[in-house]
């Protein structure tokens, strides 16, 4: 039984969220490079790519923090070094995304909901100015109707602002929509929007393994989700549902960042 059969008995969900690092593309060798070029640039010793793999899906501010500190609690860093900081990684990143990959399996899910006319939108913690040219370098970005990066909105995940925000920009209940990531952060999101979430397995939970953090359902490949794709046996599915603390939140945001969001959303709007 596939994913969506196990989760929608006798249907589909009319809106799929996504995470986008870990879960839809392994982007942590570029991050990696840029991380250790910017320890570098401060007269410090690089961190490497399993470190890098442990501490990013919080944002890039955390990760230039975690960088610095050397590892996951970064409470004793510096504001100010962490700020100029991560003006070095973002000048760092911008400049190449060569080793980033899309993983197997995304494409093909991705073609298939977008044929049975399930509109999908992308909640990403990445600064929103890295996520257009990425996706479009990856071939994927037609797919999005809506795309939520990590300064889009006040909040960032596991803040279920985002979430909130494109089920009413969609006019989809949180029963028929669906999360799909691959970190704590994703799962917790999820939950307080009550929103049914699906985590990878192979993405970035901080070392952890995801079912720890009792997603709906655990996966391998996306493709488990698609019935009749591939065999979905490997899920782990929870017996109940998780009521959300949210109730009936309104995300509430300025003009100004009203003015931001439906620039971005235009932008996107028709690209598929």
């Amino acid at each position: 039984m596939s994913g969506f059969e196990q989760l929608f008995p006798g249907a589909l969900p009319r809106l799929v969220m996504f995470d986008l690092d870990g879960t839809l593309i392994d982007s942590v060798p570029d991050l990696a490079v840029a991380v250790d070029n910017m320890l570098l640039k401060l007269g410090r010793q690089p961190a490497g790519l399993e470190s890098v793999r442990e501490w990013v899906g919080n944002g890039a501010p955390v990760l230039v923090r975690r960088a610095l500190a050397g590892g996951i609690d970064h409470s004793t860093v510096d504001d100010g070094e962490a700020e100029g900081a991560l003006d070095i990684f973002m000048q760092a990143y911008s400049d190449s995304h060569e080793l980033t990959v899309v993983y197997p399996g995304v494409r093909d899910t991705l073609k298939w909901l977008h044929k049975q006319g399930v509109e999908m939108a992308l909640i990403t913690n990445k600064p929103e100015r890295f996520v257009a040219p990425l996706l479009d370098q990856m071939k994927i970005g037609r797919y999005f109707k809506w795309i939520i990066g990590g300064d889009t909105l006040p909040q960032k995940k596991p803040d279920p602002a985002a979430l909130f925000f494109v089920m009413k920009m969609a006019n989809i209940p949180a029963s028929q929509s669906l999360f799909v990531g691959d970190s704590r952060s994703d799962v917790l999101a999820a939950k307080a929007a009550g929103v049914k979430c699906v985590a990878l397995s192979y993405g970035y939970n901080h070392g952890r393994p995801i079912a720890e953090e009792s997603p709906a359902l655990v996966i391998d490949d996306l493709r488990k989700l698609i019935p009749g794709c591939l065999d979905a046996a490997s899920g782990i599915t929870l017996p109940d549902a998780v009521q959300p603390p949210y109730g009936n939140a309104i995300v509430v945001v300025t003009r100004k960042l009203w003015m931001k969001v439906i620039k971005a959303l235009a932008r996107w709007r028709w690209r598929a």
